[in-house]
């Protein structure tokens, strides 16, 4: 932790940010006309500042200037090297101002100082350089078309693309949308999470500052039903990305079937197992990614392991490693580089999860204003803690008599976003790998790959695409074929 600072220099420096207040249209901070929101630290319940948020007006100003930007060639006519540099850029700007990004989102989002420093920041910043560096890599194609006729498959940008983001991750999904949205040459605008609208106005500030020309990235704060919907409704909108639950996700389907037909990307909830098989080796090991996947973030994570499924022979043994684990998993002051565990986003999530705390934990259960512990349930696989997305630091353990059934139990949901097998059996493991409906399957770990591999689910996890990877640009390109005819009109018959 030599990287962090103390407690109080964190506070310090909390206390002297200025934050922006306005939506980022058209290349600077103008102040919206719809109804003002009150961001709050969720540790705390305390005011952090007031958001003007984006009116109608607002909403089709912006996307007029997105048009614009893209009609004209300001961004997507760009060499790639030039867009590449601008994004590098951006990166360099991020990297100056990573104390200020780090602290921002830790006050507004409740995450743990340590996390926003030691992952979210380096992570945010690795991923813009990597699509910024994929630019001038992405080759098209060619057919093999014979000798009277050439044919090219290229990419080209959608055009005007939203980025729905969600309020778990402000800086990370921000990067997810925006890295691939702008290598690929549209013009973005973000709609922020109401609760964590700061850092990506911040961040859209840099950008212009980077190079970005006006127009091409823009942010609009505001209120599910007052922003999001309109931009999913809006009829010059191409494309929405959209990361968030299973249940809104349905309604941008809805939205776009009753406007333009526009193009939607949904990466949505999850219930993700981790399958234990009794020939498991290292539990200590397993304990550990178990312990990261369930609690990480506060278990405000789409893919966090939210039921272990362990064969009864190793249940007893795993369950103590978890426990002993756990007791190094400190909950507090999000700005406190000890804690592991910051609060909750608001009251309102609060509630929901406690609504899942019942008497017989085997560890945790407490809740204090939006701080829960980390909590463990042994339970049955029709108990509401064991079928529901939770989305906080709870964790159900369910116990199988053989692995055919711990797959069976894993499948059993609607969700496919992420699983986990472990198994010292490479035999076994690949099959289960390969049985597991889910668009992520990590052996022997806990993860979600990495910037290099694409990231989505099954069933009503996902839709339409994948974030990450190559195929991250994909859903902000169109493919076009050009076909050219080679035959040699002199040789083609004559009318007489």
């Amino acid at each position: 932790m030599s990287e962090l600072l103390t407690h109080e220099e964190y506070k310090s420096l909390g206390a002297s940010l200025d934050f922006p207040q306005n939506p980022f249209i058209d290349g600077k901070y103008q102040v919206g006309s719809g109804e003002p929101i009150t961001t709050r630290n969720p540790s705390t319940g305390k005011e952090i500042t007031n958001i003007t948020t984006a009116s109608d007006g607002d909403i089709d100003l912006a996307v007029g200037k997105a048009r614009e930007a893209f009609d004209q060639g300001r961004w997507c006519r760009l060499h790639p090297s030039e867009r590449k540099d601008i994004l590098i850029k951006l990166c360099k700007l991020l990297t100056r101002n990573k104390k200020e990004l780090a602290v921002m989102e830790s006050l507004e989002s409740g995450k743990p100082i340590r996390d926003c420093v030691q992952i979210d920041l380096p992570e945010t910043i690795h991923t813009i350089k990597w699509h910024a560096e994929l630019i001038d890599k992405i080759y098209d194609q060619t057919t093999p078309s014979g000798d009277n006729a050439l044919s090219f498959i290229t990419r080209e940008p959608i055009g005007v693309a939203a980025a729905i983001l969600p309020w778990n991750f402000p800086l990370l999904m921000l990067a997810w949308k925006i890295g691939p949205a702008l290598a690929a040459g549209c013009s973005v605008i973000v709609k922020p999470a109401e609760q964590t609208s700061l850092t990506a106005l911040r961040v859209a500030e840099l950008a212009t500052e980077a190079g970005v020309p006006r127009g091409v990235l823009q942010v609009l704060p505001g209120t599910g039903p007052a922003v999001g919907e309109k931009l999913g409704r809006h009829k010059d909108i191409d494309m929405v990305s959209f990361t968030g639950s299973t249940e809104t996700g349905r309604l941008f389907l809805k939205y776009s079937s009753e406007s333009n037909l526009k193009k939607v990307v949904l990466e949505c909830g999850g219930k993700n197992p981790a399958v234990v098989f009794n020939d498991a080796e290292n539990l200590d090991l397993v304990a550990e990614h178990i312990v990261n996947g369930a609690f990480w973030n506060m278990g405000e994570n789409c893919s966090a392991i939210s039921r272990l499924i362990v064969h009864k022979e190793i249940k007893s043994d795993l369950l103590k490693k978890i426990l002993e684990r756990l007791r190094d998993w400190k909950t507090g002051d999000p700005l406190d580089p000890q804690n592991h565990l910051g609060a909750l986003i608001d009251s309102e999530h609060c509630k929901k999860v406690a609504s899942y705390l019942t008497e017989g934990a085997v560890v945790g259960g407490q809740i204090e204003g939006c701080f829960v512990t980390p909590t463990i349930y042994e339970t049955t696989v029709d108990n509401k803690q064991a079928k529901e997305e939770i989305f906080g630091p709870i964790l159900s353990v369910l116990e199988v008599q053989t692995n055919e059934e711990a797959i069976s139990l894993a499948n059993n949901t609607e969700y496919g976003l992420s699983a986990s097998i472990f198994s010292a059996n490479a035999r076994n493991a690949l099959r289960a790998a390969r049985e597991l409906r889910a668009g992520t399957v990590t052996v022997n770990s806990y993860g979600e790959g990495d910037i290099t591999t694409p990231f989505g689910g099954y069933k009503q996890s996902g839709f339409g695409g994948r974030d990450n990877g190559i195929h991250a640009h994909d859903q902000y390109c169109e493919i076009k074929t050009i076909w050219i005819d080679l035959t040699d009109p002199a040789s083609q018959d004559k009318i007489e």
